[in-house]
């Protein structure tokens, strides 16, 4: 059986339950949508650094977590064009004279929240950090929609827009794994969407909550499936194949 990404970090009473645990894939639905969670540039920054470097100047940054993840988030995002599902974008919103979540979970305690003077080329960044990266931006016709907690879905209106579509099925990419991945996955499947979250597509700064995070959504909630996979659903729906569901 092939080597998952979490497997490491498994004692062996772990590994003796999940073999004998049944097959809970759910597989696709008929209506895929692509989902891109936070790929703005403040988990970026400008160029590719270790994480170390780069929280110097983005504190939020997931260092070349992030930047080994883009290529594969490209060739997804070009499939799912290719094959004309829809694709919505999420990041956080800014300049709204409210404070994010994380401000305002950490209120008081100093750090991300302190309200500490910043210079002009902090401001710069903090003016950019929500900015969707140029390698996977928008297009014209994409959705584009902005949240203030961990979820896509709280406070947005993102489950009217997929009823409207009519989409089933959410593929899922984009960060932080441990974090707004994984809270949007969770309440997706609270609305009862199907979900596949594509593992080389989704990333976080820290390897072992990365790891776990895949493991549970993949035992409990969701399939964390290879690019290839996806990648071989899309080319059906491109060639106009009706997709077969895998676990109906």
């Amino acid at each position: 059986m092939q080597e998952r990404v979490w497997d490491r970090y498994l004692s062996e009473a772990d590994k003796a339950h999940v073999s004998t645990s049944r097959d809970r894939r759910v597989g696709f639905g008929s209506k895929p949508a692509l989902l891109l969670i936070d790929l703005y540039r403040a988990v970026f920054g400008d160029k590719p650094e270790p994480l170390m470097e780069a929280i110097k100047t983005w504190p939020s940054s997931c260092g070349m977590a992030g930047w080994n993840a883009l290529p594969h988030i490209q060739r997804l995002l070009a499939a799912s064009r290719a094959a004309g599902i829809p694709v919505i974008h999420i990041t956080m919103l800014a300049n709204s004279g409210m404070p994010s979540w994380s401000e305002a979970a950490h209120r008081g305690a100093g750090g991300r929240g302190s309200g500490a003077a910043l210079d002009e080329a902090a401001l710069d960044r903090k003016r950019r950090g929500p900015e969707i990266v140029d390698e996977v931006a928008p297009i014209p016709g994409e959705v584009v929609l902005r949240k203030t907690a961990p979820s896509a879905f709280w406070g947005t209106p993102l489950a009217g827009q997929l009823t409207y579509l009519g989409v089933d099925t959410l593929i899922v990419a984009g960060e932080s794994t441990s974090g707004c991945v994984r809270a949007s996955v969770v309440e997706a499947v609270s609305h009862r969407y199907r979900v596949q979250v594509v593992e080389e597509c989704v990333f976080d700064r820290h390897e072992a909550p990365h790891a776990i995070n895949l493991f549970d959504l993949h035992q409990k909630y969701a399939d964390v499936i290879p690019l290839s996979e996806a990648l071989a659903h899309l080319g059906k729906s491109q060639a106009g194949v009706a997709p077969k569901l895998a676990f109906a």
